[in-house]
């Protein structure tokens, strides 16, 4: 199904890619994860009924609505863009008239990642790039001291997984790698997921 029927489905506009214009060069631009990608993802991984996913630099919304959707699950969009972030939450009122029957909570989040207070329930943190590996070793220093202080299995889900994430989370050996997911059809041998597991 091409991305824009799968959108219209789900009730959300999430097609189109927005680079940053004059931005600090820390923040990758705006994309979203294919629909075809997050289908052979969740064909081989699942989530449970007590998972709670975040989703670091989520754009517009599509892996939170994705996610939401199919796996009726809590989920938290962060994004420090405030024109992305206000297209996210148009999203969520839109997605809402049809995901009515879904109790689980779907919210965004305006602002750095590196910022966001993990919750003491949330175990499953997905990245599609969304910033240098100096923010993203912040980020995982939180949820590493999260997981800690509330004993709980995380999960960190890379999507097109930039060298430099892959070596600092092999470098700080808190996580081991527990699954590769590549992408059916693709052309790109990055076009893949991998998936962490704190140890």
């Amino acid at each position: 199904m091409a991305d824009r029927n799968y959108d219209k489905l789900l009730g959300i506009k999430t097609v189109g890619i927005r680079e940053w214009q004059g931005r600090n060069l820390s923040y990758n631009r705006c994309e979203a994860t294919p629909y075809k990608a997050l289908d052979r993802l969740f064909q081989m991984y699942k989530f449970n009924k007590k998972d709670r996913v975040v989703d670091f630099g989520c754009g517009r919304g599509r892996v939170a609505f994705y996610i939401h959707n199919r796996f009726h699950i809590p989920v938290t969009g962060i994004e420090m863009d405030d024109r992305t972030y206000n297209e996210a939450v148009n999203n969520k009122m839109r997605y809402r008239q049809r995901a009515k029957h879904i109790k689980a909570p779907i919210r965004f989040e305006y602002g750095l990642a590196e910022h966001y207070e993990i919750n003491p329930k949330d175990n499953r943190f997905y990245f599609f790039n969304p910033f240098s590996v100096e923010i993203f070793k912040g980020v995982v220093n939180n949820i590493i001291e999260s997981l800690e202080k509330e004993n709980r299995i995380g999960d960190i889900i890379l999507y097109y997984p930039m060298p430099k994430y892959k070596q600092y989370l092999k470098s700080i050996g808190s996580f081991r790698m527990l699954n590769k997911i590549r992408v059916p059809g693709a052309d790109d041998i990055r076009e893949k997921f991998i998936i962490y597991r704190y140890k």
